[in-house]
């Protein structure tokens, strides 16, 4: 690396996602690796009708929408999502996609050597942001009712002090659990007891096709000064907008609008409009939203119908309701899937070894868990999920 690079830029990693991606645009490669929401769901109408709106002499906007903006986002697009929210509008800061709210809390709060408790395993994306500020990172282990509250409150008992708690809430990426209400009341009580803060990703929340929906942790009483809460509208809207926000405990929105103005001065103008328009015809959106969340269970159904004809019990599912992806943990826990990637590659099909989600204790010497995998239903259409399956199928006999 060249001398000039900061300590930061020699230390950072990049997404293992990110790399893959690179490798599944290869002609004829079915990728169930990507999250990337269905392009058939992407309102393209509604938006050019709305830029030409916006964009329009007599727009209601004017240049408004083209010029420098406040760093907390538009005011009614603000008031709209702290709506959505049950939150004041003081406590709702526009962001440049949802990841940029898990930036800018982690620039806030995490020093090096702060403890930081994450879900075992966690989201690729959240733990590279997070790692940038030097974090301990204390692993606990969570099952198909999310992370394993009774296990941190024995670790807290111990004498764990952590800065802050990271839980994806609803369909989590990857596993697909969601939190349980017992445990999202358990870990508000421990965040309160220990004084740390939740930072609740909730990315996939409105992708539910299966049960009923849960309050936010952000929700539950008592709640507002140890939960931020993450949202974003790339799932439910067009992630190429890059529209997010986050919904602030009052003492933290004042630090997070100063390390924003350092970083962007503010998200874009336009994007921000343009999703106005789009969430402020509520029954239109959640008409969307239902036929996007019906298409990610008609996906996910046939993909799981197509592993069973070619795969068999060679993987093991772990139980979901809604989002975008399957946890799957190969049968024979000897198969490596990072190793066995390169056959599935060989074979045109792609999805994400399982080892890049896992964060390690600075003192752990233990390699990651080998033997998982995550594939996304969202992006390839119902036909395409037999033949990635078949080949699947091919790779896993390889090994």
């Amino acid at each position: 690396m060249h001398p000039l690079l900061s300590l930061r830029a020699r230390t950072s990693t990049s997404s293992a996602i990110r790399d893959l991606l690179k490798l599944t645009e290869q002609p004829g490669i079915l990728s169930l690796a990507g999250g990337l929401p269905a392009a058939a769901s992407f309102p393209t109408t509604q938006l050019a009708e709305q830029a030409v709106m916006i964009l329009s002499d007599n727009g209601p906007y004017g240049p408004q929408a083209l010029q420098y903006g406040r760093t907390e986002g538009v005011t009614e697009l603000r008031e709209l999502l702290a709506d959505l929210s049950g939150a004041n509008p003081a406590n709702v800061i526009v962001t440049t996609g949802s990841q940029q709210a898990l930036d800018l809390i982690s620039r806030c709060l995490v020093d090096p050597g702060d403890v930081v408790v994450v879900e075992s395993p966690s989201y690729i994306g959240a733990l590279q942001a997070m790692r940038a500020y030097g974090p301990a990172f204390e692993p606990v282990p969570g099952d198909s009712d999310g992370l394993d509250t009774t296990l941190l409150e024995q670790r807290l008992l111990a004498g764990l002090r952590p800065t802050m708690c990271y839980v994806v809430s609803n369909f989590a990426n990857p596993t697909g659990a969601t939190m349980s209400l017992q445990r999202r009341h358990h870990l508000l009580d421990l965040a309160k007891r220990y004084d740390f803060l939740i930072l609740e990703d909730d990315p996939y929340g409105d992708l539910r096709f299966r049960g009923d929906s849960l309050p936010s942790i952000r929700d539950l009483p008592g709640a507002a000064g140890h939960v931020a809460l993450a949202r974003t509208t790339s799932k439910t809207v067009a992630p190429g907008l890059r529209i997010g926000w986050a919904v602030l405990p009052d003492w933290l929105v004042d630090p997070i609008v100063v390390a924003k103005q350092a970083v962007d001065l503010h998200t874009s103008t336009l994007s921000q409009y343009l999703v106005l328009g789009l969430l402020s015809d509520r029954e239109a959106h959640a008409a969307r939203v239902r036929e996007t969340t019906a298409r990610y269970g008609r996906h996910a159904e046939a993909l799981v119908s197509a592993l069973q004809r070619h795969v068999g019990d060679a993987i093991e599912l772990a139980p979901f309701d809604g989002g975008m992806f399957l946890w799957g943990h190969m049968t024979e826990r000897s198969i490596d899937t990072t190793t066995m990637l390169t056959a599935a590659l060989a074979n045109g099909v792609a999805y994400v070894p399982g080892a890049a989600f896992f964060a390690q204790r600075p003192d752990e010497t233990e390699p990651a868990p080998h033997s998982f995998l995550r594939m996304s239903y969202a992006t390839l259409v119902p036909d395409q999920f037999d033949e990635a399956a078949r080949r699947m199928g091919v790779a896993i006999n390889s090994m």
